[in-house]
């Protein structure tokens, strides 16, 4: 009797160990559904490229699409998790010619911070001149993977990440991109500052003619808004220097530097803009840069038509003329469509 008194016992006991492991389960699951966050963004791009005045600068038609989706969560209100894929189709192609991208990263953010760490979009986060990050960078390398961090005081802020592309191996070569950006604002008046370092080391088991490659661009620009005098919805003039310094270890120590002049004219109007820019001088060498700017003398004119501007879904199509060293006309032209939603 008593052993069957014991039995029982234990038995009723296991029970209620099992109820009760049932029901922390349930209620940690009902809590995470309840602040369960997720980001999706459908990204459609095409990009027609007519350009014949130099050979560095690819004629090329790109098209296609970017699908992301994360899921995660936010917790004590500042630290945010992610985790999902991002897949690119390019029309005409297999679906699986283009594995998926991970999206995995914390995230750090309150009034004057904003910390990332792991691989994250870069989409919406940084937006540098095309003299130093290309915007190819968008279609074919969606995220930055490594770290960001950006601090905001009243009268500006300054930000830097760097971008690990890829470790070195025996037949692989170890390469990064490393960036800084900012602003200080005085009234209607504004400094930028931009600088990229990329480095291109060699493979674990050297190749003849390999060599390391190491190039820093930098871009400095004073400007002034000009919604405030015009009637427009966005406005800005901004000139300054472009500075590119290179170095391949095959051809010595030396660095080659070049300078060139630029300034930007942007202005818009409703559905419409028009941006121009123009860089004069060297000729740079910025690795992650477009190409145009390798010339001396580049004018690059853009007329935007915003066709779509809602809250969760924009659209622009862009005609671009690159007039070349005064002499050579080339054009191309652009078609965004961004739909995010997210909760």
């Amino acid at each position: 009797m008593q052993y069957f008194i014991s039995f029982v016992s234990m038995q009723l006991k296991i029970r209620l160990y099992h109820i009760i492991c049932s029901l922390c389960i349930v209620s940690g699951f009902q809590t995470f559904a309840q602040q369960l966050e997720y980001d999706v963004q459908f990204y459609g791009f095409g990009d027609n490229r007519e350009y014949d005045g130099y050979d560095k600068a690819i004629s090329q038609t790109m098209l296609g699409e970017r699908t992301s989706f994360a899921l995660g969560t936010t917790l004590e209100g500042n630290n945010s998790f992610r985790f999902g894929l991002d897949h690119l189709f390019e029309f005409g192609s297999g679906l699986n010619e283009k594995l998926p991208k991970l999206i995995a990263y914390y995230q750090y953010e309150d009034d004057k911070k904003t910390f990332y760490f792991g691989a994250f979009p870069r989409m919406n986060l940084i937006d540098f001149p095309l003299a130093l990050i290309t915007d190819t960078f968008n279609y074919y390398r969606p995220n930055i993977e490594g770290f960001y961090a950006d601090y905001r005081w009243k009268w500006g802020h300054q930000a830097g990440f760097v971008d690990w592309t890829s470790r070195q191996t025996d037949n692989r070569r170890e390469t990064f991109m490393a960036a800084l950006n900012g602003e200080i604002r005085g009234g209607s008046f504004f400094f930028q500052n931009y600088l990229t370092l990329f480095h291109y080391a060699g493979k674990g088991i050297r190749q003849e003619n390999e060599f390391v490659e190491d190039n820093l661009a930098l871009a400095l620009y004073l400007g002034s808004d000009l919604d405030e005098l015009l009637p427009l919805q966005k406005g800005y003039i901004r000139t300054g220097v472009l500075e590119s310094t290179y170095r391949n270890r095959g051809e010595g120590n030396t660095f080659q530097k070049s300078w060139s002049f630029t300034a930007e004219l942007y202005a818009e109007i409703k559905y419409f803009a028009l941006r121009a820019n123009i860089s004069q001088g060297d000729g740079l060498h910025i690795t992650n840069g477009d190409r145009y700017y390798d010339l001396k003398s580049y004018l690059r004119t853009d007329v935007i038509w915003k066709f779509l501007q809602k809250e969760h879904v924009e659209g622009h199509f862009n005609l671009s003329f690159h007039l070349l060293n005064f002499s050579v006309l080339d054009q191309s032209q652009q078609l965004a469509l961004v739909y995010r939603f997210g909760k």
